[in-house]
């Protein structure tokens, strides 16, 4: 792998953004002048959009770096599995080891704090540990503010830390939202952003057959698989056990990428 290969894509220069902020907001206030309003309110609408719409795109590179594929993957995908651990953590390890798959867990800290024996069976059984925030404020994770969000990301490297002896190095955010104040956060732990390229939506209410139609056409060499457990629907494990199949079918094998 060459280093421009390299996995850990660590955010070097977290605040580049704001060059292009001002740059658009003087843009803004020169058309005002010089067009009038018309065109002034135009603008300012079309640049306000243009920083909005990339927190809400999981594999944007706006804010931040995004690993959101596998270089060099041979017949490799990564598995990832979010918000545990759950109370369906132990099914999900024995499903993976009669696959004799391997996958990372993003984990979400209160929930690892509560249940810190599932992360540690999750670490012996040989697979990986990723931060995905301390209380995955689905609804307002995308407009935490500096403070809020340096708290949400450092408390679960503190908390995962304390638990498995090693902090994290990849980090996903909270439904792949990803607003200007994650990159410097990550700068500082050292984390790489984790984004996706199969995805099947099967964190909500899902028929199983249905989730694998959206997901499937992306399991290839060097995807990077987004499933979860413990979803209120009930319906994780078979989706899980219909992707390992898949994978079997394929040829394809679920390795970790480090």
């Amino acid at each position: 792998m060459t280093p421009a290969e390299t996995l850990h894509r660590i955010p070097s220069r977290p605040w580049r953004w704001v060059p292009w902020l001002a740059g658009s907001q003087l843009g803004v206030v020169l058309a005002w002048l010089l067009a009038g309003w018309p065109w002034g309110l135009a603008l300012m609408l079309a640049s306000h959009a243009l920083f909005l719409v990339p927190v809400f795109r999981p594999n944007s590179r706006f804010y931040a770096p995004v690993l959101d594929r596998l270089p060099a993957a041979g017949k490799s995908v990564w598995l990832t599995i979010d918000d545990g651990p759950s109370a369906e953590t132990p099914q999900v390890l024995d499903l993976l080891d009669r696959h004799q798959a391997r996958a990372t867990f993003f984990l979400v800290g209160d929930r690892a704090l509560a249940r810190p024996e599932l992360v540690r069976e999750i670490v012996r059984r040989g697979h990986g540990i990723g931060n995905h925030s301390h209380s995955h404020p689905q609804a307002r994770f995308w407009r935490l503010g500096p403070v809020a969000m340096s708290e949400e990301i450092e408390s679960a490297q503190r908390a995962l830390a304390s638990i498995t002896g090693q902090p994290p190095r990849w980090y996903r955010s909270v439904v792949g939202m990803t607003n200007p104040f994650v990159a410097p956060v990550l700068r500082r732990l050292q984390l790489t952003r984790v984004g996706w390229s199969a995805r099947g939506y099967d964190g909500v209410a899902c028929e199983p057959q249905v989730v694998l139609a959206r997901l499937l056409p992306g399991l290839k060499a060097g995807s990077i698989v987004l499933l979860h457990e413990g979803a209120a629907h009930g319906r994780n494990l078979e989706i899980i056990e219909g992707v390992l199949q898949a994978l079997q079918q394929r040829g394809l094998q679920a390795r970790l990428p480090d």
